[in-house]
């Protein structure tokens, strides 16, 4: 049977944790069905200082509270008015560190029978079912129901150990303009040459 990693994983600096996730193994339940996804692609957003992060300045608000809690359990927001985006809270509390999840393989036929059952798309590549943050959270029926769960034990989202990618690409965080000088920090990782990765590196 394969570990849930243990939360002293996610009791570190937010960059060191969005790294290490990828070739973990997100793990989602429901209703009797349990389907896993390798994570391909993260974003570290390391706020108070980060003008990319929802914590920046300290601000907390009731939405962004499990960013200020120790790390471990998810922060689920909504973009646009429309999509659903997952992080993984990192660091101890009152550090607000975060890790985006922008991209996740299905690893079995299950787990693309479980993306189809919840995001129905007329592209023939699977990698569109789950190759961004809010293609993910629709093909995984991840919502705000979700927010502020832990995902170090066995429940609806949880995380599994899994392999060790061999090369790791580093590049510039997606559309975060906004964020100034922020917007050009590296703090963004990919399993080189994976076909479930959003944006590749120019």
């Amino acid at each position: 049977m394969t570990k849930i990693i243990e939360q002293k994983f996610y009791l570190r600096d937010g960059l060191e944790v969005a790294r290490d996730l990828l070739g973990k193994v997100l793990v989602r339940e429901i209703e009797g069905r349990v389907a896993r996804f390798r994570i391909v692609e993260t974003e570290a957003y390391l706020g108070p200082e980060d003008k990319g992060a929802h914590s920046y300045g300290g601000k907390r608000t009731p939405r962004t509270m499990p960013i200020f809690e120790d790390g471990g359990i998810t922060y689920v927001y909504l973009i646009y008015g429309m999509y659903n985006c997952l992080n993984i809270i990192a660091n101890y509390k009152d550090i607000p560190h975060c890790v985006l999840i922008r991209a996740v393989e299905p690893l079995d036929e299950e787990a693309l029978a479980f993306c189809r059952t919840y995001r129905h798309i007329k592209s023939k590549k699977v990698q569109d079912l789950t190759n961004g943050p809010g293609k993910l959270c629709q093909a995984l029926h991840i919502d705000k129901t979700l927010n502020a769960l832990p995902v170090t034990k066995k429940g609806k989202l949880y995380v599994e150990e899994g392999d060790t990618p061999l090369n790791i690409v580093r590049d510039k965080r997606i559309n975060i303009d906004y964020a100034e000088e922020y917007r050009d920090k590296e703090w963004r990782f990919y399993i080189e040459g994976n076909k479930f990765v959003s944006v590749f590196k120019k």
